[in-house]
């Protein structure tokens, strides 16, 4: 717990400033699916707890994420994956910090949905990536809705897949990242 509050700080601290709006979430949904086209058993996984920020005069985007913080449906998998694969006492969190690039398009005080462009740094397992992929947002009663869908290719982050359960597991990952944001009053 006391890793989520420093890293919900630290979120803050780099993110924050005077006259912007934020938008802010640690409740964020982020899952994965890294199933093998011809596997009967589902590789998939999510976390409830990523904290997202979004600042609407700049279009920065921030998110992050506690890796031990994915659910698997069975146990023995949620443990490889912590131990074997993405090492999560290692390297903890994955995070992405990036830019709306086309944010001037979006009228925040309106309600409405906004097809976006996100463009920005991807770390996972210590390793950072650029990364570009559309999303939406959806604005509605001064709540700010935050998807995307995007995929990544596991050995451009150094997560090797042993022999044994290549057939299971892809050798590319789907993300898809569902957060919910309030207006920041801090």
């Amino acid at each position: 717990m006391k890793k989520v509050i420093l890293i919900t700080l630290g979120v803050f601290t780099l993110s924050v400033s005077a006259n912007s709006q934020k938008y802010f979430t640690k409740a964020g949904k982020i899952t994965f699916d890294a199933t093998a086209a011809s596997s009967p058993e589902q590789i998939e996984a999510v976390n409830r707890s990523a904290t997202a920020v979004i600042d609407t005069k700049t279009g920065a985007v921030q998110f992050s994420v506690l890796v031990k913080g994915f659910s698997f449906e069975r146990a023995l998998m949620e443990e490889h994956f912590n131990e074997n694969y993405m090492e999560s006492n290692k390297f903890p969190k994955s995070e992405f910090k990036g830019t709306i690039t086309n944010n001037s398009a979006v009228d925040y005080s309106k309600d409405g949905n906004y097809n976006i462009k996100v463009q920005g740094k991807l770390t996972i397992h210590g390793v950072t990536k650029d990364v570009t992929t559309d999303g939406k947002l959806v604005i509605q009663g001064g709540k700010i809705n935050a998807t995307a869908d995007f995929s990544v290719q596991l050995a451009d982050y150094s997560i090797s897949i042993p022999g044994l359960v290549a057939d299971k597991v892809g050798k590319s990952a789907k993300i898809s990242v569902n957060c919910s944001l309030e207006l920041f009053k801090g």
